[in-house]
């Protein structure tokens, strides 16, 4: 069976959203392929009027944010630049050991590609010049991000229903759920940029050679 991929729409944002952002979509596509019973959790973002729901899951929300802190430190170091996040759920196969593979693979079955172009903007400032009838280029700034905060909020509630709209529509892919105890969601890994300036491609080559075609289920 092919693995599905979904290539979620581009947001606009800058680093402060980030990791609201993120949150947001990494747990909203968490909680629609979870297992089992699991206790759902509303969060309400601070930056916007949108609520989600996370699985409850100490552990789940812990690796999320490691990863998120990851990212942010990418972000620091490649500003302004075009980014991509790469959320994967895989099945465990056992394989027969020999000299050049390892006894265990992964078979992913499904992907979720974030994508962010991070930029920067000006911040607002109070400009106490003695010839000013002009208003104040701080008033601009702050309605600017005003502005830039609608249109995000708005593609926000987009990438949240194209999750919906996937997660309902791609669903024979779905591999059966894992004999394992107390499993809340199915084996997943987040792929973020490199610190190379490589970036995202160069890692999927090396996941490629290393766990064998990622895009193909036997």
């Amino acid at each position: 069976m092919n693995c599905e991929v979904c290539q979620l729409k581009e947001l606009e944002l800058e680093q402060f959203e980030i990791r609201e952002v993120l949150r947001c979509i990494l747990h909203t596509i968490l909680f629609h392929r979870a297992l089992g019973l699991v206790r759902p959790k509303d969060v309400d973002l601070e930056l916007f009027d949108i609520t989600y729901a996370q699985c409850g899951e100490d552990e789940l929300e812990k690796k999320v944010d490691d990863k998120i802190e990851q990212f942010m430190s990418w972000v620091e170091k490649h500003p302004n630049k075009k980014s991509q996040i790469c959320l994967s759920f895989y099945e465990v196969k056992n394989k027969h050991a020999s000299w050049f593979s390892n006894k265990i693979e992964r078979l992913y079955w499904e992907q979720w590609y974030i994508n962010l172009n991070v930029t920067q903007h000006p911040k607002a400032h109070s400009n106490k010049s003695h010839h000013s009838k002009v208003a104040d280029p701080g008033e601009g700034v702050l309605e600017d991000r005003k502005a830039r905060s609608a249109v995000l909020e708005s593609s926000l509630r987009e990438v949240l229903f194209q999750i919906i709209k996937f997660v309902d529509e791609k669903k024979d892919h779905v591999p059966p759920i894992p004999s394992l105890e107390r499993v809340i969601t199915f084996p997943f890994e987040i792929t973020i940029p490199s610190s190379s300036d490589s970036a995202f491609g160069m890692d999927m080559i090396k996941r490629m050679l290393q766990t064998g075609h990622p895009t193909m289920l036997s």
